[in-house]
């Protein structure tokens, strides 16, 4: 189970960062009024401590009661009880259940609450990468692309992805490095309850099992040397193109 929660974890995390860094690099790569601000806002999320980001995501964000969470979903189930006493759509609105907030704390959902606040962590990460590269995009080329025809899509995937091909690269490699150790961000939410990762297991059998213990920390050495492999030739194979 623990290496079922560490492979959905990290993959989640780096899919989320990855695509999430692509589109926001490429939208406040372009001249705006107060950009400077937008950049410096975009990449301040990064600097947070884990411990202090958990804190707050479970907390001030993802709590069914005093959390964003249940504030919104209150505010939601209020806006449709009013519109119940409407003469028209109110026979429409009589047919929606109520809705209830989801308690990420639970075992089912512990996972899914990681990984929305490392992947709001990390993604800055990935922006400042993408955003430093896309300096040194060709413009000529896209300009050549334009007046061949083709819309803004067709020059994302055709000119701006293969350019990203080793920024990205390099952001998916470093975020597994970190991402394959994540603890405080686990024992904050749940305590392991549902999102305990290899790392975390290795922790709990410190105190009982030492056996286990080391067992479980030489499987997560193979295991991560492996990743590290895949990773380097990845790089590797990336920077020589």
């Amino acid at each position: 189970m623990a290496i079922q929660n560490s492979v959905l974890i990290v993959s989640s995390i780096l899919i989320l960062t990855v695509i999430l860094g692509l589109l926001i690099a490429v939208l406040v790569n372009r001249t705006f009024p107060g950009r400077g601000i937008v950049r410096v806002l975009l990449i301040s999320p990064f600097f947070v401590m884990p411990a202090v980001n958990a804190v707050l995501w479970i907390n001030m964000i993802l709590d069914p009661v005093l959390g964003l969470n249940g504030l919104a979903v209150s505010g939601l189930n209020e806006l449709v009880a009013g519109l119940r006493d409407f003469p028209v759509i109110g026979g429409f609105f009589a047919m929606w259940p109520e809705l209830h907030p989801i308690s990420f704390r639970a075992t089912q959902t512990s996972a899914y609450a990681v990984i929305m606040m490392v992947t709001w962590q990390w993604t800055p990460f990935a922006v400042l990468i993408f955003m430093t590269s896309l300096q040194s995009e060709d413009e000529s080329q896209k300009e050549a692309a334009m007046l061949d025809g083709a819309n803004a899509w067709s020059q994302f995937i055709n000119l701006t992805v293969p350019h990203l091909a080793r920024p990205i690269a390099i952001v998916v490699m470093i975020q597994s490095i970190f991402h394959l150790s994540l603890y405080a961000e686990i024992e904050i939410v749940s305590r392991g309850n549902g999102n305990k990762n290899l790392p975390y297991l290795i922790g709990e059998f410190t105190s009982n099992n030492i056996g286990a213990a080391s067992a479980t920390g030489i499987f997560a050495v193979i295991l991560a040397n492996v990743v590290a492999i895949f990773l380097l030739r990845m790089v590797g194979k990336s920077l020589m193109d």
